[in-house]
């Protein structure tokens, strides 16, 4: 039976578990290594068909125009393609949405949102659409929308869109928001971002696992350095957190993570960040939950 609602669908946030610029191709784009984690911490949206064919947001995000917001721009553009394929418009969808993942916080909070749309109307349509498909469809919107669709760690090339599944660490994360957003392009363009580092290999990185299960070890963010010197409170809360263990900056910024062995070894450095900073602590993900939900309301 067809579905006209989906609540409480999730949108978890991702870390990079190293982040590497290898080159940059001839349109500007920039060419990328790195190793996506997913975490247990989630936007939650909710979905319900309407009579019109509207795509409607129903709640305010600050900083954020409803024609700007990639769940919105992402559900059009399905709605599009659904067109193309039947020659009829899908009902629309009015998207609530309760934001808890900072924005320019590099968790790809907006990607995530946009990917658990296209996931949540792929179903609410019966549109039929595979994940490759759906990929094809976010990629231009956000190159990390493919990952999230992906949906299990991922060791990512290209722009961020190239692929390979690989086994996660198992473990806990303390997550620090330094309290500032830091703009991608800020990053991207600044002269001093190095954009040469030598490429490293799938086997790196899992030999790197097997030997150390230190997942914040294992090469470096090189948007880092660029990050703390236009962003001080970055570069504060690198230091104050890499006193108890490898440190770094997720994607281009701001958060910043350790990782731990255990909850009651992240649960001890969170007692201890200062007041100043929002913290918490999330566990690794194996798996989008999202591919879990949808599969119960298959049954």
């Amino acid at each position: 039976m067809a579905l006209s609602s989906l609540h409480g669908c999730p949108a978890p946030a991702k870390l990079n578990l190293f982040l590497h610029v290898t080159g940059r191709r001839p349109d500007g784009y920039h060419l990328l290594q790195s190793v996506f984690q997913l975490i247990d911490k989630s936007d939650t949206l909710d979905f319900d068909l309407r009579a019109d064919d509207r795509i409607v947001r129903v709640n305010d995000v600050p900083g954020v125009p409803e024609e700007q917001d990639l769940i919105v721009r992402a559900l059009r553009a399905l709605q599009a393609e659904f067109q193309r394929r039947h020659g009829r418009l899908p009902p629309g969808i009015s998207v609530r949405i309760d934001k808890r993942l900072p924005m320019g916080g590099g968790l790809g909070g907006g990607s995530s949102d946009a990917a658990t749309a296209l996931m949540a109307a792929n179903h609410l349509w019966q549109a039929g659409l595979s994940d490759a498909e759906l990929m094809a469809i976010g990629l231009p919107l956000g190159a990390d929308i493919p990952f999230f669709l992906f949906g299990e760690t991922a060791f990512a090339e290209g722009v961020g869109e190239a692929l390979q599944a690989v086994p996660g660490p198992d473990c806990w994360y303390v997550v620090i928001e330094p309290g500032v957003s830091v703009p991608t392009a800020a990053i991207f363009t600044a002269p001093d971002l190095t954009r040469n580092t030598k490429p490293v290999r799938i086997a790196d990185f899992l030999g790197h696992q097997a030997e150390s299960k230190d997942s914040a070890g294992f090469g470096k963010n090189d948007l880092q350095d660029v990050a703390i010197r236009l962003f001080p409170p970055v570069a504060e809360a690198v230091e104050w957190l890499s006193g108890h263990g490898a440190a770094r900056m997720t994607g281009s910024g701001a958060c910043v993570f350790s990782a731990f062995s255990t909850e009651q070894e992240a649960e001890q450095v969170l007692k201890q960040v200062p007041a100043k900073w929002t913290a918490w602590k999330a566990s690794s993900l194996t798996k989008h939950p999202m591919k879990s939900l949808l599969q119960i309301n298959e049954l």
